[in-house]
């Protein structure tokens, strides 16, 4: 089995009435097995995952950053984790920027009230992203993107000859490190949250036609947009992306799947 991308949930800022927020399964072998990576767990996409995997299964998980609509449900997963039938599931790597787990422990607690046993900041085995780190089967590169908090896109690499790589862009306004990391990669998981527009703010979220540039300038595989909030139409998001580039854009939806790699 190659790598395989897919799609949990994809609304842009909130989640829609067809999709949960953002969260991408990323799965390849490793060691006789599947290794199954989660980019993001946004508002209504831990549920969903069932419809993948069963979640104990998950080896990692990684925060592109921490506006709760990308890191909100990993609330979700420490629940099922400590009290789902089958728990206590194992303690699994949850890599993120700095004081992610200060920044969960805002989220999942109230009025200081705390469980027995250990609170969602030591659940998780944290690491903060560095540059570069080996996942399983994969080498999980970095970049600082240009939003509001500390957010970074992920470049993805199977760590085979040959072998699939895929960047997601998080959460970002236009910047050139975006087709530096992408560069040569089988495909482009960007963001597209604003429509084209003279207004719109600087250093938060990409038009359709900006993540086609950094397709193009990167030389991509393919294009797949997501982050579209439910108040824009895909569609639209999609041509102007398509007025820019010649090469493949598609549209992320829950449960669609791309072989990513050379045997795709």
């Amino acid at each position: 089995m190659p790598v395989q991308l897919t799609i949990v949930g994809a609304s842009g800022s909130v989640s829609g009435p067809v999709s949960p927020a953002s969260s991408y399964l990323v799965q390849a072998p490793y060691e006789g097995r599947i290794f199954s990576l989660l980019l993001d767990l946004g508002p209504g996409s831990f549920g969903a995952l069932y419809r993948y995997l069963d979640p104990a299964d998950l080896d990692a998980v990684a925060l592109s950053h921490l506006h709760p609509d990308h890191c909100v449900d990993v609330c979700g997963l420490y629940v099922a984790g400590r009290y789902a039938p089958t728990a206590p599931w194992r303690r699994i790597p949850l890599y993120g920027p700095g004081g992610t787990p200060e920044r969960l422990q805002r989220a999942y607690e109230v009025d200081g009230a705390t469980e027995p046993g250990l609170s969602i900041a030591e659940w998780f085995e944290h690491r903060v992203w560095a540059a570069e780190q080996t996942v399983g089967p994969f080498t999980v590169t970095v970049a600082r993107v240009a939003h509001p908090v500390e957010a970074y896109a992920l470049r993805v690499d199977e760590n085979t000859p040959g072998g699939g790589s895929l960047v997601y862009t998080g959460d970002t306004g236009p910047t050139p490190v975006l087709a530096e990391l992408a560069r040569g990669a089988d495909l482009l998981l960007s963001e597209a949250a604003f429509l084209g527009a003279a207004d719109n703010p600087r250093d938060l979220h990409l038009t359709g036609a900006d993540a086609a540039a950094v397709a193009d300038a990167a030389g991509v595989g393919v294009l797949v947009l997501t982050h579209i909030p439910p108040w824009h139409d895909p569609e639209q998001v999609r041509d102007e992306a398509r007025r820019v580039t010649r090469r493949p854009v598609e549209l992320a939806a829950p449960g669609v799947r791309w072989t990513v790699g050379a045997s795709a």
